[in-house]
């Protein structure tokens, strides 16, 4: 890798440490830190939350899945948009009367406080390894382009994004994320995907050169286009890390808006990154690794200067994820639990000090497990499934079924995490089954002791409304 690619890269970090410090100055309140005040506009919003959806995995592993079966490889990428579109489109009012900072606060006052500690400890795991992906994607780049040891570029990809998330919180993590959705959009859309069309020869020769499967939009199979909505589509509706953007918005029409544009974005960004790998595939027939498809094209295609764009581009979109789900599992760890069941009497300035500590020692460990797992598709898997197959339904039936008893969701959780995770060590996290038999195990388990469940097992609607005065109407919510 060039020098002036290499000194761009180097700016383009220091660039993200320097918007960091300035978003730090804002993050004075538990608020602030969390939630960004809960006053970003229509272009922050959007950014942000299209900068938290489209990671490591959307990005290297879409151009994998391209480089593999072709324009199929779009569903990954394209599940996760339909999600977002989904809670633009159905959630996001419900979402921004709620006035809590975790989906775990929201299931409390919904049910009952065992439920918020169970779903606290699901979300911590999905958002946890959905930051694993992230590091382990910056260091397989940094690894291929700059010829660093993998380990070594995972400590130094992930401890930037550490560094500024711990110094300002969400607005920090804000800021830098518009950063980010620029660079990524040059990088991605104006870049990388018309000089990797010109370099495979033009579209003509992608039709004449590559098999006739790899234009088929079923190429990679129904069972796991399949799989990816139950991992991706649901898994996003029910994420802590994309509440927690949905709680930035200054306004409905903000929330509303900003999320369907983001969802829309996401399929943009997915045809592309598939047609990169395509690309690939042409110009390089025999990478032995095609999680390097991505990285391999860019150093083959790119002259020198537009390569540290392009690379920056990608590294940007990786950052962006990492910190927002570092930021989600934190604010999990403190508001859910620490809060919850050790210091309930603290502070603002007690809270943001827990909020820093915490959020450093769960990067530290972000960045060993990474080290260990190496595989970023292995850790998506293992992460979208256990949050979906877990909390879909007790959050989704929350909002819809008044009926649902605390008792029925605490045990519905608990049931379905115990059948995921046995299913992922039986069948291997890329299996489909411990999903399936995670989300029947949650239905019918909250459905059945919902209904055998008697009247005074539930909350009456005023006992409802009376646990909830003074924050958020959960009984209108279920009824909008």
């Amino acid at each position: 890798m060039h020098i002036l690619d290499i000194s761009i890269m180097i700016l383009y970090f220091s660039v993200l440490i320097i918007v960091g410090v300035i978003g730090s100055k804002r993050a004075k309140t538990a608020d602030d830190f969390i939630v960004a005040g809960r006053n970003l506009g229509h272009f922050m919003y959007l950014s942000c939350l299209a900068a938290v959806i489209l990671g490591g995995a959307s990005t290297l592993g879409t151009a994998k899945l391209g480089y593999q079966f072709g324009i199929s490889g779009i569903w990954l990428v394209v599940m996760i948009g339909l999600g977002i579109i989904a809670i633009g489109l159905f959630l996001t009012n419900k979402i921004f009367n709620l006035k809590v900072l975790t989906i775990s606060e929201m299931l409390e006052k919904r049910y009952n406080s065992q439920t918020r500690l169970i779903s606290a400890l699901v979300s911590v795991i999905y958002t946890f390894m959905l930051t694993v992906t992230q590091v382990i994607g910056m260091g397989t780049i940094l690894h291929v382009l700059a010829g660093w040891n993998l380990t070594v570029s995972m400590i130094v990809g992930g401890g930037i994004v550490l560094f500024y998330t711990i110094l300002g919180g969400m607005w920090s993590v804000t800021m830098t994320d518009v950063v980010q959705f620029v660079i990524m959009t040059i990088g991605i859309f104006f870049i990388m995907l018309p000089m990797s069309i010109s370099k495979a020869g033009g579209w003509g020769s992608l039709k004449e050169n590559l098999p006739a499967s790899h234009f088929e939009l079923g190429n990679i199979g129904g069972e796991t286009i399949f799989q990816y909505f139950l991992l991706f589509t649901l898994g996003v509706v029910v994420g802590q890390d994309i509440w927690q953007r949905l709680f930035t918005a200054r306004t409905k029409a903000v929330s509303r808006g900003g999320t369907v544009g983001a969802g829309l974005y996401s399929v943009f960004y997915a045809i592309a990154i598939s047609i990169i790998g395509m690309c690939a595939f042409i110009i390089l027939p025999d990478l032995g690794d095609p999680q390097n498809a991505f990285t391999s094209i860019a150093m083959e295609t790119l002259p020198v200067g537009l390569l540290g764009v392009v690379i920056a581009s990608v590294v940007s979109a990786l950052m962006s994820t990492a910190s927002g789900t570092l930021l989600a599992s934190s604010t999990l760890v403190v508001n859910d639990i620490i809060k919850k069941y050790i210091g309930p009497k603290m502070s603002e300035r007690q809270f943001l000090k827990t909020s820093r500590i915490t959020t450093l020692t769960i990067g530290v460990l972000t960045i060993i497990v990474s080290i260990w797992i190496q595989d970023i598709l292995v850790a998506l898997d293992v992460a979208y499934a256990i949050l979906s197959g877990a909390v879909f339904f007790p959050i989704i039936l929350g909002f819809f079924w008044k009926r649902v008893t605390a008792t029925a969701a605490f045990y519905s959780i608990l049931a379905s995490m115990i059948v995921i995770i046995v299913g992922l060590v039986i069948n291997g996290p890329s299996s489909t089954q411990p999903i399936l038999y995670g989300l029947a195990t949650s239905f019918v388990v909250i459905t059945t002791i919902t209904l055998l469940s008697s009247n005074n097992d539930h909350k009456n609607e005023s006992e409802v409304k009376q646990d909830i005065k003074g924050k958020a109407d959960m009984d209108t919510m279920a009824n909008y």
